[in-house]
């Protein structure tokens, strides 16, 4: 079944974090992920806001995981430590 990868995130360092954009996308892309949602507007209705949301649909999830696991996005999450505050899960889609 097909899974959403969900991210909550406040950036604290831009340019840093910019970098980490520029990888992640083509190893998430290269694990099947789609985005749906990137830093769009948001109704924060409770828990922690962070101002920048991402949504990225996967194959199963399986394929998000092995993307997070990958030696491409943990390049990619190099520079998200320490230029960011977030939270990422990846919850399977029950259609």
């Amino acid at each position: 079944m097909p899974a959403l990868w969900i991210a909550h995130v406040t950036v604290t360092d831009t340019d840093a974090y910019g970098r980490y954009a520029e990888l992640a996308g083509p190893a998430i892309a290269e694990h099947g992920g789609v985005f749906i949602a990137r830093g769009g507007r948001y109704v924060q209705l409770e828990g922690k806001e962070r101002p920048r949301n991402v949504v990225a649909r996967f194959p199963s999830v399986e394929a998000a995981v092995a993307c997070y696991q990958s030696d491409a996005y943990q390049e990619a999450l190099s520079h998200a430590r320490g230029a960011s505050e977030r939270e990422l899960m990846v919850v399977e889609i029950t259609e």
